[in-house]
């Protein structure tokens, strides 16, 4: 008897007339779109911030490098910064590696 009802559902779903082609692309479509809205664009959004903020850099300014390493801003070169970690120390980061102008957290005094 199960075997028989089964049958039947799976004949009435073959005589349905098939789905159009925009219709089985729709779900992926919105995937896509939310995917596009919550992941992409704000990340987007980030990187042109980041960027504006390594342009209005100067010589002075203290940065964080991506490597977490504290500095302050003595050249700027066409590609690169030259960021003095402590005295007589300099070293040559890439603009990309530079992430953001701040101060270091006060260290307590012990």
């Amino acid at each position: 008897m199960n075997l028989f009802i089964l049958l039947q559902a799976a004949a009435e779903t073959a005589a349905e007339a098939p789905k159009s082609g925009f219709m089985q692309f729709l779900p992926l479509i919105l995937i896509f779109v939310v995917i596009w809205l919550f992941m992409i664009r704000p990340q987007n959004k980030k990187q042109k911030e980041i960027q504006k903020a390594r342009a209005a850099l100067q010589v002075g300014d203290r940065v964080v490098t991506s490597g977490g390493i504290y500095g302050k801003l003595r050249d700027i070169k066409d590609d690169a910064f030259i960021v003095e970690i402590s005295e007589n120390v300099r070293i040559r980061i890439e603009k990309t590696a530079v992430f953001a102008a701040s101060e270091p957290a006060a260290n307590p005094s012990k």
